[in-house]
């Protein structure tokens, strides 16, 4: 325990001399895409820093650059930089999705080769699973990887791939052999989306924005040396991933419900008033308290799960719990928030709104997806009954 409170001082002290000003609080985050350029200076020097301290991903070997932090300093460094209300250095699916795969399946040269370059920040990467005839029965799909000597030739589509059009690299299921069961002919493969083959076409939704894509396969290729798991073992692998992407270490740790910024409590202050320095309307108290305090009792569970992980990886199946809960938190803060504001918690389009009350509206809109895009709550229901419950079929 004194180790411990060692290595707090000292990460409380570098954070204090190394986090810019410009990196705390609401900015940019990079995500590594060459696609996207960062203006800001503070969050470039931040994303510098983090890369030579080991930051980015602290939980890996400090060969593919991390820090090798066990996973109670890893919670000390979280609760730390959130203290001093610090931004991430890097996100995205690099450093949450495929990353933590790579580590446990990938072979020694695909680490060397890809693990480092994804803590350094260089590529931004996306995921090709759905497709528009394979969503919530995944198996199905029929986006086939043909073998070409050292390399597949894939021809297909793949559907809602989250910033496709910002990514560098993809991380893929595809069909490599179509004549035995469905889960046990497909592979899991790495491509790059810099090559002919590879068309996207963002898709704009509702809430005016297009963080989805529909992305296009017509001779693509994948080299043999990134197929990852072996030849028709990728449903094993792209099982794992889910998890990761469900319950990075990151989020269960900080247990953050994305939106813009703000608080309940700040908003109901500002359009219904205070009373003797409570909200003024009983009814806006409870329902203001009860989600406060159901948010702080998840990200309480968050971070216990993660300190009693011994081996420091990201649970199994009880992921479900936490992707089910967590939009649920995360649609009912929005609605909330748009209810607070009236009449200028629904505008959308000109009018007398101001940006954060669009960018609210907007929040609003795109959450309602956030209970069917990587893997619906009714699906994770069911992964929960079956796999944490043990309850029958």
């Amino acid at each position: 325990m004194s180790d411990l409170k060692a290595f707090r001082a000292g990460v409380r002290e570098w954070l204090a001399a190394n986090c810019p000003p410009g990196a705390r609080g609401d900015g940019p985050i990079p995500t590594g895409s060459t696609k996207i350029r960062i203006d800001d200076a503070d969050t470039r020097l931040w994303l510098s820093r983090m890369v030579e301290k080991g930051w980015t991903v602290p939980t890996w070997p400090e060969e593919y650059g991390g820090a090798g932090l066990s996973t109670p300093e890893y919670v000390v460094l979280t609760e730390e930089m959130r203290r001093i209300n610090a931004r991430p250095p890097l996100s995205g699916m690099g450093v949450i999705m495929i990353g933590p795969t790579l580590l446990e399946h990938g072979t020694a040269e695909q680490k060397a080769r890809h693990l480092p370059a994804i803590a350094r920040g260089e590529f931004a990467w996306c995921q090709g699973y759905s497709e528009p005839g394979a969503g919530s029965d995944l198996a199905s799909l029929r986006t086939r990887a043909d073998d070409a000597g050292d390399h597949f030739i894939i021809n297909g589509q793949k559907i809602w791939t989250s910033g496709a059009q910002y990514a560098d690299w993809m991380f893929c299921l595809v069909r490599t052999n179509h004549d035995v069961p469905k889960h046990d002919g497909i592979s899991f493969v790495l491509l790059t989306m810099n090559q002919p083959g590879v068309r996207v076409r963002p898709i704009r939704l509702i809430n005016g924005v297009s963080p989805f894509c529909e992305t296009f396969f017509d001779n693509a290729i994948a080299r043999k040396e990134d197929l990852v798991g072996g030849l028709n073992k990728g449903w094993t692998v792209g099982k794992r991933l889910l998890q990761h992407e469900r319950s990075g270490m990151a989020s269960l740790v900080g247990g953050r419900v994305q939106g813009p910024s703000g608080t309940l409590l700040e908003t109901a202050r500002e359009y219904i008033g205070e009373t003797n320095g409570r909200i003024a309307d009983p009814a806006w108290r409870e329902k203001i308290l009860r989600h406060n305090i159901n948010q702080h009792a998840f990200r309480l569970t968050q971070t216990r799960t993660v300190q009693e992980a011994s081996d420091g990886h990201t649970p199994g199946a009880t992921t479900s719990i936490f992707k089910m809960y967590g939009t649920e938190l995360q649609q009912q803060k929005s609605e909330l928030m748009c209810e607070l504001k009236g009449f200028s918690g629904f505008g959308l389009g000109d009018g007398p709104y101001s940006e954060m009350d669009l960018e609210w509206t907007r929040t609003w809109l795109g959450n309602r997806a956030a209970s069917i895009y990587s893997g619906s709550n009714e699906i994770q229901r069911n992964i929960i009954a079956k796999r944490v419950l043990g309850l029958p079929d």
